[in-house]
């Protein structure tokens, strides 16, 4: 099969680029997609070369055309894989980064004016969206690892899908390994037909899978145990001596769920494996270790065992490795839209994932993979990875979202759609900080913080912390908040102490993002124009939590005891001997969930806080700030109060006797929060509502639906005249249920209430035994009828309500009123076990009929005269 060639003026020898490589055979196939639709999908397996042939294969491409914009924008989901892809392909190339192949991620760039290819992350290509919808220089994009479901990569799509309606000159490539390619190229594709698809099956090489699973070690939501991460490295250690034994070349590249754990495995191989370079590779790590971990192994270097995180699972090629150790780990993110909390969890990877870290192993020849699971637990493994936008928190998506002009999301073609609690959360949150307006649009403060590539909550308290108290000092807050630094005493004043003095880890690449986000608010005219707060000056040592507050501000809190309760409503405990606990108030810039032992009454523990004082509080809070009328029921009465608060914290407190409607909205939102367990049901109400209860479930519609949830939605209707009774200072007990249930009646319908469901049945003796009616929330057991055994001599048909579609249930009693019997089939019970309980109780009751024939003993309820 013949290959392409670039033109001169595409400036690559894809004869040379792609030497080795098997997806060169595919790139005829790509070429004529592109000619003929402009757009494609392709699907190739990790290591199979699409990374570095497929971007200089659209600029030659872009380059036949000979006309329009010829850059080629490709996009990696992470710094570490978009350098390493930019540095490969230059020097396949032969020139230097920054010349025909380039780069850009955050706080660094290598591009200039002759560069064809420049390798992105997806948040770079998203902002520039925002700047320039038409992408005017650009000709092409490329969007690669789409399978990853980054939640960045998922907004390019939808975005790119409709940038491609204004402009359908502009190339489209989308890159998966592992993905279902039908959606995806049913979503870019257009109304007559899908995206062409390119499907690379390379042929693997042979893989010899090995199962290693711990014995009795387990993981939780925090992470792994160290016992598990040692059993880790013991493999890969035992392991890797033996391929090594076999063929010295053979390097090793364990996988781990995390950068923690990165560096405890690491740790372990140093010890255990003294001849060996164990290197670790992760995100948090600076560009050089970074680089020295994905360079492959130099002449005279010992062998390697590299441990990262999913960092090399599939978007990034580590050489020379024949060998792969698996954990069977991930990290998933996790949004707690209750507690206001996100964070990463650990899970068990998916099958696809597994399957792309194993196949690292056998790129180049012969390999191995190590699981430490056993099979039992990999077959039962998800197929696939959640996507991000699934469970991650969406506050920046959402932000995203509004100022592409799609509020929520709606309308744009997405492979996952938002899901409706967390995008509506998200919003909420963006409201309060006033970055969107009441209907989604983006409001103007939401324009200049969309600008800062950051989270928006950090990004608007960078810009409005900047203009109140000062660039320096704000970026070196949100600088350590942004970037995971940590303090195990929860103390963000000493942690900015340590990274100032150099002491703390991580300090020099903290230096570098404040001096970065420092030269971002004085070079955007945007945040220039940014609004302080009013109100003078802030205390020097209320800024760190000031700005904390404005980026969090449902999350200040105030002691309360030996916990803390946050604006949100959660409350939270501080680490033991925290120098925050002298505090009253504290600005929160990370909680979790509770692990272990904590305060009681908490169910989230402080991970980062700065104190802060009660007048920065005020400022930084002011959406938050309410006064209004709350009422709880004490003893069966209303007790109002006017309470001025931050959220759920009481500032101060008052009592009042509130006007009605006042009162009654106030006691309606106490029996909203705290449910309609407050109200006394009497015998006659509670009766009503189960058989309310049974129509509904059995009828639906119009039949009201009186569970809890649906009465307090429709509390007013029901209830209006009562509240204001109640507001009055009518006591709960006072209030009969009865009649404002039956409000909520459907008419005609409500005329066959009795006949549907009566209060009481008829049986033969002539007594009307009451029907007890399962509970309004028991939608399994049936109505019971509870009647001496006498009462129902000659009864075969067992009655049935609701026109017939609901048995009853009878429980037939003894003289004494116990049950003796229970059946929902009468005439099998006189044909059978009747005789077996007239044997036991005619003697014990010998004043009460015990006929030999049922059938035909008359029915009563009175007992046999004495003779």
């Amino acid at each position: 099969m013949s290959r392409p060639s670039a033109r001169p003026g595409a400036g690559f020898d894809l004869e040379v680029v792609g030497r080795g490589l098997p997806f060169a055979d595919a790139l005829p196939d790509l070429r004529r997609a592109l000619a003929a639709r402009g757009v494609a999908v392709v699907r190739a397996e990790p290591g199979a070369g699409k990374t570095t042939l497929v971007p200089p294969l659209v600029a030659t491409v872009l380059a036949d055309r000979g006309a329009g914009p010829g850059r080629v924008v490709v996009t990696g989901p992470r710094r570490v894989t978009v350098r390493a892809a930019a540095r490969r392909l230059a020097s396949l190339t032969g020139t230097a980064e920054g010349g025909l192949v380039g780069s850009t991620v955050r706080g660094e760039r290598h591009v200039g004016p002759g560069t064809v290819v420049e390798f992105v992350t997806a948040g770079i290509l998203l902002r520039r969206l925002l700047s320039d919808p038409e992408l005017r220089d650009v000709g092409a994009v490329v969007l690669d690892e789409v399978h990853e479901r980054g939640l960045d990569t998922d907004l390019l799509v939808g975005m790119l899908a409709e940038v491609r309606q204004l402009r359908p000159d502009l190339l489209l490539v989308a890159m998966s390994a592992t993905l279902d390619t039908t959606a995806l190229a049913r979503l870019l594709g257009d109304a007559d037909a899908p995206a062409p698809v390119v499907d690379h099956p390379s042929a693997q090489h042979p893989l010899e899978v090995v199962w290693a699973p711990p014995t009795g070690l387990r993981t939780d939501a925090r992470g792994v145990s160290d016992a598990l991460l040692a059993h880790v490295a013991t493999t890969a250690a035992r392991h890797h001596a033996r391929a090594v034994a076999a063929d010295p070349t053979t390097d090793a590249l364990v996988f781990v769920p995390g950068a923690r754990e990165v560096d405890r495995v690491v740790e372990h191989l140093g010890r255990l494996s003294p001849d060996v370079e164990a290197l670790p590779l992760h995100g948090r790590l600076d560009p050089r270790a970074q680089d020295r971990a994905v360079s492959g192994r130099r002449p005279g270097d010992r062998p390697r065992i590299v441990v990262s995180t999913a960092l090399a699972e599939s978007s990034l090629t580590v050489p020379g490795v024949r060998l792969v150790v698996d954990a069977g780990l991930s990290r998933e993110p996790r949004r707690d839209q209750r507690r206001d909390m996100s964070g990463l969890v650990t899970v068990q990877a998916s099958r696809a994932a597994m399957t792309q870290r194993a196949g690292r192993a056998a790129r180049l020849g012969p390999g191995t993979v190590v699981r430490c699971l056993d099979e039992g637990t990999y077959s039962h493994a998800p197929e696939h990875l959640t996507p991000e936008i699934a469970s991650s928190d969406l506050t920046g998506a959402a932000l995203l979202l509004a100022a592409w002009g799609s509020p929520r999301g709606e309308g744009m073609p997405m492979l996952t759609p938002p899901p409706p609690a967390a995008i509506t959360a998200a919003e909420g949150t963006l409201r309060a900080l006033g970055l969107v307006e009441a209907d989604g649009r983006v409001s103007d403060e939401g324009v200049r913080v969309v600008r800062v590539p950051a989270d928006p909550r950090l990004a608007r308290a960078l810009l409005v912390g900047a203009a109140t108290v000062g660039a320096r000092a704000t970026a070196e807050v949100v600088a350590a908040l942004a970037d995971d630094h940590r303090a195990p005493d929860a103390d963000l004043a000493g942690l900015l102490q340590g990274l100032r003095s150099g002491r703390a880890p991580g300090a020099a690449r903290w230096r570098t993002e404040v001096g970065r986000l420092e030269r971002l608010v004085g070079a955007d005219p945007g945040a220039a124009g940014a609004p302080g707060l009013p109100g003078g000056g802030v205390p020097a040592q209320d800024v760190a939590g000031l700005v904390v507050a404005l980026a969090h501000p449902a999350r200040v809190a105030r002691r309360d005891g030996a916990t803390w309760l946050l604006a949100s409503g959660t409350r939270a405990a501080l680490p033991p001997g925290s120098p925050l606990q002298h505090f009253e108030w504290i600005a929160v810039a990370d909680v979790a969930r509770a692990e272990g032992r904590v305060a009681a009454g908490t169910g989230a523990v402080v991970r980062l806080a700065a104190g802060i004082g009660r007048e920065a509080v005020e400022l930084a809070t002011s959406r938050l700030r309410s006064r209004e009328v709350r009422a709880t029921l004490v003893a069966g009465r209303v007790v109002a109060r006017e309470v001025d608060a931050v959220g759920a914290i009481e500032l101060s407190s008052t009592p009042v006797r509130p006007d009605r409607e006042t009162g009654a909205r106030a006691v309606a939102r106490a029996l909203a929060e705290e449910g309609l367990g407050l109200l006394v049901w009497s015998p006659a109400a509670d009766a009503l509502r189960r058989r309310l209860a049974l129509l509904h479930r059995v009828l639906g519609e119009p039949w009201p639906d009186v569970s809890d949830a649906a009465l307090s939605a429709r509390l007013q209707e029901w209830l209006g005249p009562e509240l204001r009774r109640l507001a009055g200072g009518t006591s709960v007990d006072r209030l009969d249920l009865t009649d404002p249930l039956r409000r909520l009646l459907p008419w005609p319908q409500a005329a066959r209430l009795d006949e549907l469901v009566p209060e009481r049945l008829a049986v033969p003796s002539g007594s009307r035994v009451a029907v007890d009616y399962p509970p309004h929330d028991d939608a399994d057991a049936p109505p019971v009828l509870a009647v001496k055994l006498q009462e129902c001599f000659g009864l075969a048909q067992t009655p049935r309500l609701v026109d017939g579609r609901v048995g009853t249930l009878f429980h037939l009693l003894s003289p004494a009123r116990r049950p003796v019997a229970v059946t929902d089939d009468l005439a099998s019970f006189w044909s059978g076990p009747y005789q077996q309980v007239r044997a036991e109780l005619r003697g014990r009751y010998p004043r009460h009929p015990w006929p030999e024939d049922p059938w035909a003993a008359p029915a009563t309820a009175r007992t046999t005269r004495r003779r």
